[in-house]
């Protein structure tokens, strides 16, 4: 994979992390009643409302948010690997839970809800996996990047 495309998956994890992490700490009981949109709500069914979890969680991602848009700035392999790390500590966990937990969902609201998940995780996995003579685009200097051995 090419340095365009890790800095392009910091760049989506990040969008994602902002419009979560933003509503969450900025509308708490909005967010819990109905995230993600659309009509759908798949906070609410899993217990009752808790600010400060809600709150908490909005803050996890716009902690998330940060490191994103700094690894995606960066273009450094080492800081899309850490990136890539803590969406991972984060991620599947919370992939885990939800992979684990269906009931009040139809199966299409399941599915739906899932696949935003697996997909920050697979991105996560990506740059976790991003190998260090990971090349920029021709005609782009490739950043220094000090690499432990």
């Amino acid at each position: 994979m090419n340095l365009s495309l890790a800095r392009g998956i910091a760049a989506a994890l990040a969008a994602s992390a902002a419009c979560v992490g933003f509503w969450a700490l900025a509308r708490p009981h909005s967010f819990f009643t109905t995230f993600p949109g659309l009509g759908q709500a798949w906070v609410s069914p899993l217990g009752p409302f808790n600010e400060h979890l809600v709150r908490d969680v909005g803050g996890l991602y716009v902690a998330l948010l940060v490191l994103s848009c700094w690894a995606a700035r960066s273009g450094e392999v080492g800081a899309l690997r850490a990136l890539g790390l803590a969406w991972l500590a984060f991620g599947l966990p919370h992939l885990a839970f939800h992979a684990t937990h269906r009931h009040g969902f139809s199966a299409v609201e399941w599915s739906a809800s899932l696949t935003p998940l697996a997909l920050a995780a697979l991105g996560a996995a990506m740059l976790v996996l991003l190998r260090g003579d990971a090349t920029a685009p021709a005609g782009r200097p490739v950043p220094k990047v000090e690499e432990s051995r």
